[in-house]
């Protein structure tokens, strides 16, 4: 049985950015020629926008996972 595919942030970044450079194609064309979900490139263009409105360092919290720390600090924190 296949696990869960997990996508790293630059792929979901780079995803965002080929659909900024292609406004031609149509979400599912892009989501064809990057064989993700269609619900997916959606999600991830709206969580870009989102957080470019939010704050100027988009790439801070953008797609950020389960247990992903924004800072080295927060590691070891006592639980």
């Amino acid at each position: 049985m296949a696990g869960k595919k997990v996508i790293d942030k630059q792929f979901k970044l780079d995803a965002v950015q080929y659909r900024k450079d292609h406004p031609e194609l149509t979400f599912e064309q892009v989501t064809k020629n990057l064989r993700v979900s269609n619900s997916s490139i959606h999600r991830w263009c709206k969580q870009f926008s989102d957080s470019k409105v939010k704050n100027k360092d988009v790439n801070r919290d953008l797609f950020r996972g389960s247990g992903n720390f924004s800072s080295d600090d927060e590691k070891n924190l006592p639980v």
